[in-house]
Order: C-alpha cells, then structure tokens, then sequence
C-alpha cells in the first residue's frame, strides 16, 4: 500500500514540474518576442549623390550615309566588303557603263555636227556680207537695181539669224554632252565620306534600276564618334536642358559608365513622322491618343575602341542635380507630419526618437539629408502594420 502511494506521489511531482517548465518557457518565449524589434533599420550613408532622370536609349552612328546608285545596269565591281574601312572619294563600285558611253558618244557626235553647220553658215555670211557691200556700192552710184541689193541684204540677214539659231543648238548640244558625261560619272561610285561599310544589301553583278529611287549599293557610317539618342517622357522633358551631365551603361559592360553632356533636346516627338498628330484623337475615335510620349535627347560619346556599336540599347541617366559628400537615406524612412519631415531614429541601446530633417535631393527612392542626421546613424525603413513603434524620448533637432 505504501509502495503504491509513493509511486503516485514521483507522478505528481514529475507533472508538476513538467508544467513549471512549459510555463517558464512560453514566459520567456512572450518576452522575447515582445522586445523583438518589429521594424527593419537602414544606416544613413555619406557619399557622392545625384537627382538623375532615367531614360531608354539608343547607340547610333554619329554620321551615316546610304550610298546609292544614280545610274542603271548591272553591278560591274563590287571593290569593298562588311567592315571595310573607306576613305571620302574612294571608288566602292562600278556599273557597267557601256549605255552611258554610246549615250555619249552620241551626244558628242550631235554637238560636232551643230559646230560643222555653224562653220559651214559663217563662211556663207561672210560671202553674203561681201556681195551685200557691193550692191550697196553699186546702187549709190546707180549702177545695180534696187531688186538686187534687197536680195543681196535678205540673204545677209537670213544667214546671221541662222548662225545665231545654230549658236543656241550648240548651247543645247553642249548640255547633253555634259549630261552624259554626269550620267558617265554616275557609274563609278564613290564613298561621301571617312568611315567603315557598315552593310552591302546588293552583290556583284546584280542589276540595279535608278529610274524611280536610287538604290543602296552600301552603308557608310562614322564609328569614331557615337550618338545616343535617349527617350525622355513628357513628364521628364520639362526637367531637361542641354548642356546637363550624362552618363549611360551597355547591357555587356553594366558596370562601366561612360560620361557625355547632353548636345540637343529634339522639339517634337518621332511619332509626328506619322500621318496622324500627336495627342490628337483620330478620325472615328472620341478620346485622345494614351500612347506615351517621348522626346529624343542627343548626346555624342567617343568610340577610340569601337567598343560601342550600332542599335545597342543603353541605359541612359540624364543628372538634374549632383551633391558631393551628402547624407542619404532610403526614401521610404521619411514621414510628413503636420507639414514637417521627420525620421525616426533607433540608437545603439534600441531606443527610438522622432527627429525632424530636411531633405534636399529626393528621387522617391533614395533622399539627401541636409540637416538632422549623421552619417551611420539607424532610422526606420519599414515596420509591421498595426503596431506602435516604441518610443523613447522626445522629438528632437540637430
């Protein structure tokens, strides 16, 4: 009887001490959780900072020219290749030439016939000019009939308006041997400028025609010196002035900035190459255009090692403000309260302050603070909803 009551009695204490430490451990457990900060910090940063606009943009050529054919025939010769490099004046192709020549020739041949009339009619004038002097003679001392001398007279004016005629047939005949001579010159085709053949859309003897458009034989383009044409939302445009500092990234190289100034802001958008205007509604439509609208911004950046090439997409960062040295905080810290910004700062003992600051540059996700704050201090960036963040103190300023 004995031995059974003492083995009920280890139970009951085992039990009991059990349930001591499962309380024990959800007290502790409540009051760790309790002083568990419930926000999420962030370090005030002192370092060089800028208010940019972000832009899309585009690599081109700073100069490139679509060499075209103003002749018609078959490609003859074909003397450069993708990627050559070419000098202004250099012959880059022939077209068979052969209709040009006759053209010509012709056209030479007509002119020398025009001349030989010309010669032939003068040496009649000058005949006609001396019969005409003298039946002039004759008839002052009335030895010749009035008849006569008026024939002489007629034939000495119908040769001069002849030669004068045929004077204007040379002008005409000259015309055309120049002109041929152009459409001659037409067949050896010679790069417009320096740079490097940047596409060949045609092949050796292909046949090209001219007679409606002149068609491409290369492209030419100056790789030396790039252009970048940035795409900035009307929203950001009112913000942007030449001569503002920019920098750009290529997808291949994100970490290497290269630096430029922006040279011009183009005055309209490259939607008004379209038929219909920008931002005005179209025929059968009641509301106006929700396409987005974008002004090209050009800036030149040098290419010494052609790393840059065309039609690469750029990151463009346009610098509207630069602050050397300044104090920055994410964005998301500020609070406005009753008219004032202020951020709340957690110190080294997990004490939270309200303190007032005054921001300067602000691009909604980072922010400059100008005055209130230290480089390193701790502010609070994000909290859990529905509960208070524990204060310590009151505001302050610094």
């Amino acid at each position: 009887m004995e031995l059974h009551r003492s083995s009920r009695r280890r139970w009951i204490i085992l039990l009991v001490v059990i349930s001591v430490t499962i309380a024990i451990a959800v007290w502790l457990s409540l009051r760790s959780s309790q002083q568990k900060p419930n926000y999420i910090t962030a370090a005030a940063e002192q370092r060089d900072f800028q208010q940019t606009v972000l832009a899309d943009g585009t690599v081109t050529a700073s100069k490139q020219v679509s060499v075209g054919a103003q002749a018609s025939g078959q490609i003859k010769s074909l003397l450069v290749e993708l990627g050559d490099s070419v000098k202004q004046g250099q012959l880059i192709a022939e077209i068979d030439s052969m209709t040009q020549q006759n053209e010509l020739r012709n056209a030479q041949a007509a002119l020398k016939n025009v001349q030989a009339q010309r010669a032939a009619k003068q040496a009649l004038l000058a005949k006609y000019r001396a019969a005409f002097k003298r039946q002039q003679t004759m008839l002052s001392k009335n030895l010749t009939a009035r008849s006569d001398y008026d024939t002489a007279l007629a034939d000495l004016n119908s040769t001069d308006a002849d030669i004068q005629a045929l004077d204007a047939q040379i002008v005409q005949s000259q015309i055309q041997v120049d002109t041929a001579q152009v459409n001659l010159g037409y067949t050896k085709i010679s790069s417009p400028i320096d740079g490097i053949v940047v596409s060949v859309p045609v092949e050796e003897g292909q046949t090209v025609n001219a007679v409606q458009s002149a068609p491409t034989i290369i492209k030419v383009a100056n790789l030396d010196t790039m252009t970048v044409k940035a795409q900035i939302s009307e929203a950001d445009v009112i913000n942007v002035k030449p001569g503002m500092k920019v920098w750009f990234t290529i997808p291949g190289q994100p970490d290497k900035p290269y630096h430029a100034t922006l040279r011009a802001i183009e005055p309209a958008p490259d939607s008004i190459n379209n038929d219909s205007t920008p931002g005005l509604p179209t025929a059968g439509s009641s509301n106006a255009t929700t396409e987005a609208i974008y002004y090209f911004g050009l800036f030149d950046v040098a290419n010494p090692d052609r790393t840059l090439r065309i039609s690469m997409t750029a990151e463009v960062h346009i610098v509207l403000g630069d602050q050397p040295n300044a104090i920055i905080i994410p964005s998301t810290a500020l609070d406005k309260l009753n008219g004032k910004t202020s951020v709340q700062v957690v110190d080294k003992q997990k004490n939270v302050t309200r303190r007032e600051v005054q921001v300067g540059i602000n691009n909604n996700i980072e922010a400059q603070i100008t005055r209130g704050l230290k480089a390193g201090e701790q502010v609070i960036i994000s909290q859990q909803a529905g509960t208070e963040t524990p204060q310590s103190g009151s505001s302050e300023q610094r």
